[in-house]
């Protein structure tokens, strides 16, 4: 059985999103949130949960912050000993927010718009640590991928020669005597540029760019 958190701040959203995900019978929503920090305090109480689904931006979120909520939980989730995976649902898929919310360490991303199957199966592979992305979305990316619009810096060149190496993010720190959060920070400046979604991919598209 899947457990999963419910993390919206709407909700009649929360309640459709319940009664399609309950109508698989290996899914059980075990809570609901309607704030980024909520998510947080509630993964932290409650190990047992296998997936959260996160909406990107909520109600009570400073207009003038920098990463949306949703990006800001993903990532302390994430971080977590024993985090569960996040899968992002929302109604937003600008370059920032999709780039965004993957470099914290979502798993997948949907919109709302979705199929009430490809929600159910999106879960499943969710909760397998399987890559989820809806059709659109993959087209954004793989668009980025085509027109790469900006080159790396030194220094994110440097970190994924590294990445390419093998190296945890960790053991790159410690080798270029910078915090863990800095390294992960050039590596989403760098999967923005490549318009990528993970350390392997971004590799590859540097090597194929001729500029790693």
């Amino acid at each position: 059985m899947i457990s999963l958190l419910l993390a919206d701040d709407h909700p009649v959203i929360r309640a459709g999103l319940r009664a399609v995900l309950e109508s698989a019978t290996d899914i059980s929503v075990v809570g609901e949130v309607a704030s980024a920090e909520a998510a947080i305090d509630f993964v932290t109480v409650h190990p047992e949960v296998d997936v959260v689904l996160m909406d990107l931006r909520f109600g009570d979120s400073p207009s003038d912050q920098r990463e949306s909520g949703g990006v800001v939980a993903t990532r302390a989730i994430r971080s977590m000993p024993r985090g569960p995976q996040v899968l992002v649902v929302t109604n937003y898929s600008t370059d920032a927010d999709v780039i965004g919310a993957v470099s914290a360490g979502a798993v997948g991303y949907l919109l709302k718009d979705a199929d009430p199957e490809d929600l159910i199966a999106g879960v499943r592979k969710a909760a397998r640590g399987e890559s989820v992305l809806s059709t659109k979305v993959a087209t954004k990316l793989m668009g980025r991928v085509a027109n790469p619009s900006v080159r790396l810096t030194n220094r994110e060149l440097e970190v994924l020669r590294l990445v390419g190496e093998g190296m945890s993010n960790k053991d790159i720190a410690k080798t270029l005597f910078l915090t863990e959060a800095t390294i992960k920070s050039h590596l989403g400046n760098a999967f923005t540029k490549l318009g990528v979604t993970s350390r392997t991919a971004a590799v590859a598209q540097a090597k194929k760019q001729g500029i790693l």
